[in-house]
């Protein structure tokens, strides 16, 4: 067991499958609260709530970007994570256009239950057929954190088609992928298929927010989802606003592990990724 991280026995995880106005930082960050705080009223309270990819501006304005974006993540930081700790909650607060000097980034926060932002990550595999590349500057770390003693990672929406990515996060040593998305209905079956993929191949728990709604002439499939290690469908959201929450049992991670030992079965001296293109 790895010395900063406990045995954790199971985490309740909350999907916020959120409908964004597209350029409207003020009404989605009174949103996201509003979503914040009615699922920390339910019966059974989450232990981490996610939201989605790029929920402050919506993805995305072409128009005033900079200008629509966060400031450093201040404002994430001042209301995302005073709600954290307010609600003792851990947050996964999707990703924000985020403005870094003359730059953006599709930056992504996590809090603790005492509102501290343990973990940053920007996007590094930018969307590059719907022009992200163009307005957005990639980012160039991983993201691991740990959350109630769980070993975690994270990645955003386009990141999911790169498997070297996941599987790099994965041999740090990995229990749940948390994965913002902002992923398009017409290709709903991608994410689908994806994240179960990267599940069953790393022998981890996905967790998938998408949005929905319509931003621009894009329609987003929400189909928010929970997948364990087997590739099983813990929770599934449909195509509009709702919240898929499961508990996700991290003690059968081990017994996967041992009976199907994927990861110690590897021949990296095998393994080369090579362009072939001319």
């Amino acid at each position: 067991m790895r010395p900063a991280e406990k045995e954790v026995k199971g985490m309740r995880i909350a999907c916020l499958q959120m409908d964004m106005k597209l350029g409207s930082p003020e009404e989605n960050f009174a949103h996201a609260q509003d979503l914040i705080r009615a699922a920390m009223q339910k019966a059974e309270k989450p232990d981490v709530l996610v939201l989605p990819e790029t929920w402050n501006t919506g993805f995305f304005p072409k128009e005033n970007l900079r200008g629509l974006s966060c400031n450093d993540g201040d404002a994430v930081k001042a209301r995302i994570g005073a709600l954290a700790r307010e609600l003792q909650v851990n947050i996964v607060a999707g990703s924000v256009s985020n403005a870094r000097g003359e730059r953006v980034f599709n930056t992504a926060m996590v809090f603790d239950r005492q509102g501290a932002c343990i973990a940053r990550y920007d996007k590094t595999h930018l969307f590059t057929p719907m022009g992200e590349h163009d307005y957005y500057t990639p980012g160039n770390s991983l993201c691991r954190f740990a959350l109630d003693g769980a070993a975690c990672g994270l990645i955003l929406c386009y990141d999911l088609r790169f498997p070297e990515l996941i599987r790099s996060l994965s041999l740090m040593g990995l229990d749940v992928l948390f994965v913002p998305a902002q992923w398009p209905k017409q290709r709903i079956f991608h994410l689908r298929t994806l994240v179960a993929a990267r599940a069953i191949e790393n022998q981890m728990f996905v967790v998938c927010c998408n949005s929905c709604g319509t931003a621009g002439e894009t329609v987003f499939g929400g189909n928010s989802a929970i997948v364990d290690p087997l590739g099983e469908t813990l929770a599934l959201a449909g195509e509009s606003e709702a919240v898929a929450s499961a508990v996700c049992d991290l003690q059968m991670l081990a017994g996967i592990r041992d009976s199907i030992p994927v990861l110690r079965d590897r021949r990296p001296e095998l393994y080369r990724v090579a362009e072939t293109r001319g």
